[in-house]
This record gives structure tokens, C-alpha cells and sequence, in this order.
């Protein structure tokens, strides 16, 4: 089979490969579509940890093929989606509940080989059934999903809320959804592209700015800004120091900044620490999706979220490796693989 494998940090190539088989508890499953994700590109570039030689790709969906001796709730033709992060169920963080924060967390596309391919084993445990008359690229959306899902979570948005969205990348567009389905009554999406801003005020966002425009603080929490005195919630999903350091700016006072965004390890951001204790801001970070993966698969199922929108490209695997070694294009949200292309 084809897979495309990170042999080294910085060199990132489509090989011919063994299909793998699977053992006792997996399902190979023939991937239908696959998500480029940011961490994708630090993982290419060594600033997010990893342990190549590896397939990358840890969004994904796909029809299991072959299933193990072991397997009791598959079978071969069921249409699947992964969740790509295993916990082993022993350690004291997963004895307190804490999965996401796992010491033996293995991750699929990261730690062992993922869905940049034309086929991936995943543990039984790990899948979700997705229905067949679903468009087959819905599924990889799963993941993405799951994740903001555990920072709307954690959030606590309120009906009748304002939130203030801080990036306009696919997890971004995820957010502004989940957040008007919490109830938020204004949303409103800050990012410099205008195609983006279009999207997500066609999607659910109340408004959106752009910081290029002016100054971002004074646009939306000024007098005369669109959320006077700032958001109940702020959620930054760019991973960039600009927009971190203008999250906690953006919260009214006694507000929530909840951390979704990843920047490259190692790099830093400075706060204000007096700021935020005498306006009493919550700042949280949101790792991972503990938990949250099966909601993820029924709000993709039952198209409660609208991720056809998102998609802006469809490549094969052979024109994977420059998808990821380049930026997105502009305008671009969500580009997937389709590796029967």
C-alpha cells in the first residue's frame, strides 16, 4: 500500500509499503478520507514531539476491511472513525478520569502509524461506527470535533452568552458552532482573512472582525466595540502569540479564556498577570478530547454541525507531502486527503 511517512524531522515522503494486518482487537480499516491538521505541520517540522519513522494522519475515516479474532462489535464493510488517542487505563492520571493526560499516551498518526494511508489498523476500542449513507469526508471531521468539544466543555458557556472566537481555521469554524448550539447569542469570529469571515458568519457566526482593520481590543470590548466590555468567553484556536496574548484582553471581567490553539513548543507568550487577578479572568487550557470522541461521531452523524462548508481542497496522497510543507493557501480551512484519488 501507499503510505506517507515522516522518516525524519523534515523529510516527509510517500512510500510503498506492507499492508499491515491485524492483530487480535484491531480492525484494518481502508481509509476514505484523511485531515491535514496544523500539528501536522509541526510534527514535520519538530516542534511538536513525535516518534518517526511514522505514518502521520490522526483524523480519519474509513470501512473496516478485516477484523480480528478478538473483534466483537465490527465487521468488515462498517464505515468507522478513529479516535487516534489511546490511554492506558492504568496510569494515575486515567485512574483519576483524566485520560487525555495520560503517562503512556500513544497517539495514531503521531506515536504509530496513521490514516496518510490506504489502509490503518485502530484498536476496537478507539472505533465509532459512522452510518454508510454519510458523505464518506464528514468522518474525518470526527477528531477535529472532539477536541473543541472538550474546550466548549470546559468553557461553560451560558444561554444568552457572548463568546469571542480567536482564529478562523477549521477549529475555529467548529467552535463558532458548538458555541451557538451551547446557546451563545452573540459570536463573534476575529480573523484577518476575509474569505474565512464570510464563511463563519455564513455558518453561525453573529459578526466577525477583522484585526487588520484596527485595533482588535478596542473593536470588540470598547464603548463602541461590537461586545461592549468585553466576552463572557473567549476561545483562541490560531496557536499563534498574537491572538494568545489578546485573549485574556478580550474577556469581560470575571470571564473565561479557554486555550485551544497549539503553538510550536518552546516558544512564549508574556501575560499581565495584575490584569488578570483584579478582573478575576479564568484562563484554561483544553487538551485533547477525553471522552468527547462518540459525541463527535453522532453530532457528525446526525449533521446537527455543517462541516461540508469547511472542506476547501480533496488531494491524493501523492500531493500530501506539499499540502503539509506549505501553509494553507488563503481562504483554505480544511484540506483532506482521499487516498483512493
Amino acid at each position: 500500500m501507499k503510505a506517507a511517512r515522516l522518516e525524519a524531522i523534515g523529510e516527509f515522503h510517500v512510500r510503498t509499503v506492507e499492508t499491515p494486518s491485524p492483530g487480535p482487537d484491531e480492525l484494518l480499516v481502508r481509509v476514505e478520507a484523511a485531515g491535514i491538521c496544523g500539528t501536522d505541520r509541526h510534527l514535520l517540522h519538530g516542534t511538536f514531539p513525535c516518534r518517526p519513522p511514522v505514518t502521520l494522519g490522526h483524523e480519519f475515516s474509513g470501512i473496516v476491511e478485516v477484523v480480528g479474532d478478538a473483534v466483537v462489535d465490527f465487521r468488515p464493510g462498517m464505515r468507522i472513525t478513529g479516535n487516534p488517542n489511546i490511554h492506558c487505563g492504568r496510569c494515575a492520571q486515567c485512574r483519576r478520569g483524566r485520560i487525555n493526560l495520560c503517562e503512556n499516551l500513544e497517539a495514531i498518526g503521531i506515536h504509530r502509524d496513521g490514516g496518510f494511508a490506504d489502509y490503518v489498523l485502530v484498536p476496537q476500542r478507539q472505533a465509532h461506527e459512522l452510518p454508510l449513507s454519510l458523505p464518506p469526508e464528514h468522518g474525518a471531521f470526527c477528531e477535529p470535533l472532539a477536541c473543541c468539544l472538550h474546550g466548549i466543555d470546559m468553557a461553560g458557556i451560558r444561554p444568552g452568552g457572548s463568546v469571542v472566537v480567536l482564529g478562523g481555521g477549521v477549529i475555529g469554524m467548529l467552535v463558532v458552532q458548538l458555541a451557538r448550539l451551547a446557546g451563545a447569542t452573540s459570536v463573534v469570529l476575529v480573523t484577518r482573512q476575509a474569505a474565512r469571515r464570510q464563511l463563519a458568519e455564513a455558518t453561525g457566526a453573529t459578526a466577525s472582525f477583522d484585526p487588520g482593520s484596527g485595533n482588535v481590543i478596542e473593536g470588540i470590548r470598547g464603548p463602541d466595540g461590537l461586545l461592549p466590555g468585553g466576552a463572557d468567553v473567549v476561545i483562541e484556536c490560531a496557536g499563534v502569540a498574537e491572538t494568545m496574548a489578546d485573549a485574556p484582553k478580550l474577556a469581560r471581567n470575571g470571564g473565561t479564556v479557554v486555550i485551544l490553539g497549539v503553538m510550536p513548543q518552546g516558544e512564549t507568550v508574556a501575560i499581565e498577570p495584575f490584569d488578570l487577578l483584579f478582573r478575576e479572568v479564568r484562563v484554561l487550557t483544553a487538551f485533547l478530547n477525553p471522552d468527547t470522541h462518540a459525541r463527535a461521531a453522532a453530532l457528525i452523524a446526525e449533521g446537527t454541525i455543517r462541516v461540508e462548508p469547511l472542506i476547501s481542497r480533496r488531494i491524493g496522497l501523492d500531493a500530501l507531502p506539499d499540502a503539509v510543507a506549505n501553509p494553507p493557501r488563503p481562504g483554505e480551512v480544511k484540506v483532506l486527503v482521499m487516498p483512493g484519488r
